[in-house]
């Protein structure tokens, strides 16, 4: 619970720049090659007619069952119980389960164009002798490759697949979409040297100039320590009507937990805490759940580097209930809510359940009480 969860963001940088010859064309898919997957979630999983949350349930699957599956196609980016993906698995006509949710026994080919046309493509001569500069950016993901589209959006044609590590020339960037990336959240696409493009939320790189009549994104805001407790106030005090945690020591896991919300997984995902979805559940308070990697430690202090599945909200409010609910519901931590109006003691009962690890937890979690005056908050007083 106390496990700080950062993504995998190192690896040795590549030189080779990315040229030409990148266009792919899907594999032809036949449905007598199906492939065997089972199906990862908690509960049932909705069949829908087209690969999108929005579009009708067709059906429905429930945790185990194994389908065939013909073929995949892109559609909207779902955070599952296995992965983080936009591929959606084809098992019938109309008929399509989010990939996100699925282990198929081998890689699952790509739906071939309902009417394939042939057309030669070109890529964009890199300029020679021009003056021409352009920025070398990186590629970092955890999720597969990652798609070249020919315009700023998901919705965009795919016009080919780069994987981590790979460096590409970049020209300069717009603004389109807005894409959860391994690296970051972002409107911002970069434009590469033959015209595609690739979401800046997988990218590492220098400053990129704006392409010519295009304004890049406005850079997103660290809020200071002082404007994180007041935007975490009304969070932790409705955590205390509704569940009985005390809200200076809401505040102050979270400012711990995230590092005043500078975290990856608070920053992308708005979870402040740590909590992990258990077998593909996630509540009633969360929307969803995102694989990353993180570091975590025995009572020993012997720490290992492993993956885990943690939750993501809507807002930073309803993280904050959520905190307030996992304590309550939970067993281990009953013996805290004897001390609901006394913050200190709270959390210290808290921490001697088994919260944390670390030996300093309750000094560090104190101290940032005593230090920021959160005391103040406890609606009791």
């Amino acid at each position: 619970m106390s496990l700080t969860a950062r993504r995998l963001l190192t690896g040795p940088l590549l030189v080779a720049a990315l040229g030409a010859g990148l266009v792919a064309s899907p594999q032809a898919a036949s449905a007598a090659s199906g492939v065997t997957a089972t199906v990862r979630v908690a509960g049932t999983l909705q069949v829908r007619a087209t690969p999108s949350l929005t579009a009708k349930a067709v059906g429905s699957l429930h945790a185990g069952q194994r389908v065939t599956v013909t073929c995949r196609v892109n559609g909207q980016k779902v955070r599952g119980s296995v992965r983080t993906s936009s591929a959606w698995d084809r098992i019938g006509p109309g008929r399509y389960v989010s990939h996100a949710y699925m282990s198929a026994t081998r890689s699952v080919p790509v739906c071939a164009a309902a009417s394939p046309v042939a057309v030669p493509t070109k890529a964009k001569p890199v300029p020679k002798a021009t003056g021409a500069k352009f920025v070398v950016g990186t590629v970092r993901s955890t999720e597969g490759k990652v798609n070249l589209r020919s315009g700023p959006s998901t919705s965009a044609p795919v016009m080919g697949t780069v994987g981590t590590g790979r460096t590409i020339n970049l020209v300069c960037a717009v603004a389109g979409q807005s894409v959860t990336g391994t690296v970051r959240t972002t409107t911002q696409w970069d434009k590469t040297s033959v015209g595609t493009y690739i979401s800046h939320g997988f990218m590492y790189s220098g400053p990129i100039p704006a392409c010519t009549g295009s304004a890049l994104p406005a850079p997103v805001v660290t809020l200071t320590p002082e404007q994180f407790i007041r935007a975490s106030v009304p969070g932790a005090q409705r955590g205390w009507r509704e569940f009985g945690v005390p809200p200076s020591v809401t505040i102050a896991q979270a400012i711990l937990e995230s590092g005043w919300g500078r975290s990856g997984l608070s920053a992308v995902d708005r979870n402040y805490f740590g909590i992990k979805c258990q077998n593909g559940g996630f509540g009633k308070l969360a929307n969803g759940c995102h694989t990353y990697v993180t570091e975590e430690c025995t009572k020993a202090g012997v720490c290992f580097t492993t993956t885990g599945v943690f939750r993501t909200y809507a807002s930073q409010a309803h993280s904050f209930r959520d905190h307030g609910n996992f304590l309550r519901v939970n067993p281990r931590y009953e013996g805290a809510f004897a001390y609901t109006t006394s913050a200190n003691k709270f959390i210290w009962k808290v921490w001697k359940a088994g919260y944390a690890t670390d030996p300093k937890y309750y000094t560090k979690v104190t101290g940032i009480m005593a230090a920021w005056n959160l005391y103040q908050y406890d609606t009791w007083k």
